[in-house]
This record gives structure tokens, C-alpha cells and sequence, in this order.
């Protein structure tokens, strides 16, 4: 390995000897620094990657090594996703600095610059949530000594700041009226708001998931429109894939509609349409019923709504939801108003009888 000058351009040229990971001897040759200094520790940064070491910068660490790691198990919203988290918030601060010497002053250093993104709770969390994740697989495969995060804290909240809203089913009754004009698009409504699916999901239906006999709609794939290109893959998580019990009135109108097209192959997505239709459909729906306008992924959150008031346990919801159940917990815990009051009245019984 050298650093040697091109006395003619007047730049620096680094050759560096290596062994791939099948243990071959290969030369790398790198042209073009503008001083000895960069040409140096380009060619440390280099060697220490091909050894796999924590002696690199964050950026090298994160594009070679964290990426052909992590990247393939990805679904690939969720890659891009962090692409653009790592190159917006984390490269601009740390890119440069290596990451064994990251420390926990240097993260709360950061964490204050994100304070001052007028970023919301609930990203800021994703964020620091990114990041995180990068220190632990360093630490976990690269024998970092320690994730500085841990000492630092985060900055964030993964409870969203503002209200949740959500749909009463006497609301969701207005809204669906309103857009029975167009059957394909009530179903596909319908479908969200009684079966609580995730929009994704819905887009990737296909009538061979829908079982009548059994009458479950099976949740195995997600829909993202993704560089101009519709791209179907797996669910969100892996709690995710499962089967949704239908009711009666979601099991007659998905019959009814598939009786009537018997051109829908049973491997052709059952709802082909994209999400911004969904969204410009879902607006006119508002304004003609005069309903409340909220999001798509809100219509889950009314399904969970209705179900809280029904009675069931977050045990049970989280299963049909596709979540873990602490998720539940945490995120619907404001829709659960009988609770304390619950406990309460159990601890006045305990003390009575004292």
C-alpha cells in the first residue's frame, strides 16, 4: 500500500493491497485527493472497512457494511425510507467522524441540532430510533464497545402529539353512502373500515385470499407505489401476516362483487388502484357527506375504536390488527376510559373488606 503525488496534476493516488471476503489478493487504486492528509485517511478508511473494523467513518460504516447487512432482509419502502433519514438527518452531522469515536456528547450534541428542525415528537423518535439501530448492529457484530445512545437518551416520542380521530360507525355509515356511486370504491372503503387492514395491505388483495368457506380475508402481502413502479411484497411485520375474520355484511358485499365480475382472476389485485385515488376519493366522500375529514390509515384506527368499545381485550385486537399487543396498549390507551376507573373501584373493594 502507498499515498504517492502526481507531480504533473498535482493530487494525490492511493494503491492499497486487500483480501475479499473469499480471502483473495486484490489492489485498489484511488486517484484524485487534493492533499496527503485526505489520501491518508481515505486509505484507512478503506482498509479498516474491508477488515470489517469500527476504525471507519459513519458513512462508510453505514453504505458498506450496515446496508449489505441489513438491507436485504428490507421490504423496499423500508429501505428508502432509511436512506432518506440516514442522508437527511445523520450523514450532514456524523458522516465524516468514525464510529468508534462517536460518544454520547457528540449524540446529545445532535439530538439538540434536531430540536431545532421544528421536526414533530413522533419522527424525531424515528430518527433516533434510526440511528440507534446502526450503533447496535456495530455493536452487535463489529465489536463496538458500546452504543453511545444508551448513555445519551433519546430526544422524541413514539405517542403521536396530536388527537387521534377516527371515524364512529355512525360517521363511516354518512361517508360510505356518499360514495356508493362507485361500487369498487365503496368496497374498498368498506373493506378498510370492517376488517381494519392497513392501506397497503388492501391494495395487494387478491380474490384468492379471501376465503368464503372459512370466511377470513388472508393478510399475506402489501402494496407501495414505489419510483413510478407498483411493487407488492411482504407485510409490514411479521405479526402482520394473518387471517382477518370477516363480518357478515363485509363477507356478502366482497361475494357479491366478485359473483359480478367473474373477469377478476383469482391472482389479480381486487382493488387496482393507487393511493392517491384512494385519497381523492376519500376527500370527495367527506365533502359529500360532510363528515370529518381524517386520513386513510385513520380508518384503523376507527376500527380499533369500535372494537375497544365493544369490549375487547388488546390481546385480542392486537391479534386481528396484525400488532403486538403492548403496541396496542401504548397506542390506544387514551380509547380505554373505563380502565382507571376500574382499578379504582377494585382497590376501594380490596379496602373494604379490611
Amino acid at each position: 500500500m502507498s499515498v504517492s503525488q502526481d507531480k504533473k496534476r498535482g493530487t494525490w493516488t492511493v494503491e492499497a493491497w486487500y483480501r475479499n471476503s473469499m480471502g483473495e489478493r486484490h489492489k485498489k487504486t484511488k486517484r484524485g485527493f487534493t492533499s496527503k492528509k485526505k489520501a491518508v485517511a481515505w486509505e484507512r478508511d478503506f482498509l479498516a472497512s474491508c477488515e470489517e473494523r469500527v476504525e471507519v467513518t459513519v458513512e462508510t460504516f453505514v453504505k458498506n457494511m450496515y446496508a449489505r447487512d441489513v438491507y436485504p432482509r428490507l421490504r423496499t419502502g423500508t429501505k428508502l425510507t432509511k436512506d432518506a433519514i440516514i442522508n437527511k438527518y445523520i450523514l450532514p452531522f456524523f458522516g465524516k467522524m468514525r464510529l468508534c469515536d462517536v460518544k454520547a456528547a457528540d449524540v446529545v450534541r445532535w439530538e439538540n441540532w434536531l430540536l431545532e428542525q421544528g421536526l414533530s415528537q413522533s419522527y424525531l423518535h424515528t430518527i433516533c430510533n434510526q440511528f440507534s439501530a446502526i450503533f447496535n448492529h456495530a455493536v452487535r457484530f463489529y465489536r463496538l464497545p458500546q452504543n453511545p445512545m444508551l448513555a445519551a437518551g433519546k430526544v422524541g416520542s413514539k405517542r403521536p402529539e396530536k388527537e387521534m380521530l377516527y371515524w364512529t360507525p355512525a360517521e363511516f355509515k354518512l361517508f360510505s353512502q356518499a360514495i356508493e356511486d362507485k361500487p369498487l370504491i365503496y368496497l374498498a372503503f368498506l373493506t378498510l373500515y370492517l376488517s381494519g387492514c392497513r392501506e397497503g395491505e388492501l391494495l395487494a388483495l387478491r380474490p384468492e385470499d379471501i376465503d368464503f368457506e372459512l370466511n377470513v380475508i388472508r393478510i399475506r402481502r402489501s402494496y407501495a407505489r414505489i419510483k413510478g413502479e407498483d411493487v407488492i411484497g411482504p407485510p409490514k411485520t411479521r405479526a402482520s401476516k394473518r387471517d382477518i375474520v370477516m363480518p357478515s355484511l363485509l363477507r356478502e358485499e366482497l361475494h357479491d362483487y366478485l359473483a359480478m365480475h367473474p373477469e377478476i382472476a383469482p391472482t389479480d389485485r381486487l382493488f387496482p388502484v393507487t393511493k392517491h385515488a384512494l385519497s381523492h376519493e376519500m376527500k370527495r366522500g367527506c365533502d359529500l357527506s360532510g363528515v370529518k375529514r381524517i386520513r386513510i390509515h385513520d380508518i384503523r384506527h376507527s376500527h380499533v375504536s369500535a372494537l375497544i368499545n365493544s369490549g375487547y381485550s388488546p390481546t385480542a385486537i392486537a391479534d386481528r390488527m396484525g400488532h403486538e399487543t403492548a403496541e396496542v396498549t401504548e397506542m390506544y390507551a387514551h380509547l380505554f376510559p373505563s380502565t382507571q376507573h376500574d382499578l379504582v373501584e377494585a382497590l376501594d373493594g380490596v379496602m373494604s373488606d379490611v
